[in-house]
């Protein structure tokens, strides 16, 4: 029965290591925010650039919320499993422009998660209000 053991052994690494494979984050799909917004992303092209629409579900203008145009880009010149990226929407109800940079992970129960941080410009009438319009 020693001998069997590193055999039984070997065999279990064999047979679970497709479970083991490292899953690889994918941007494109739709995803929803904790807020309730949704925000689809079409295909990634292989340079890394992409196209989507976000609805917000959040807005401090008085104007109906409609969909946005999305425009971004992914970093893929790595093979590593949780890759960055970065897009712009730009408001159809609105004066202003949102960047989004973040990254795509996978959570310990193979779940995608993004995590980003965003900068919101909205117009500004004069050089002095601009302190208030980011």
């Amino acid at each position: 029965m020693v001998q069997a053991t590193p055999l039984l052994l070997v065999l279990f690494l064999a047979l679970g290591a497709h479970s083991l494979a490292v899953k690889k984050c994918s941007l494109t799909g739709q995803w929803r925010n904790d807020l309730g917004s949704n925000m689809t992303i079409l295909e990634v092209k292989e340079n890394g650039d992409f196209t989507g629409k976000y609805l917000t579900a959040v807005s401090a203008s008085p104007l109906k919320i409609k969909e946005s145009p999305i425009l971004g880009s992914q970093r893929t010149t790595n093979e590593k499993k949780d890759p960055t990226f970065g897009f712009t929407v730009h408001w159809n109800f609105t004066d202003s422009i949102t960047v989004f940079t973040g990254q795509c992970f996978v959570d310990e129960h193979g779940k995608e998660v993004l995590k980003t941080m965003w900068l919101l410009r909205s117009h500004a009438e004069q050089p002095i209000d601009d302190w208030k319009a980011t």
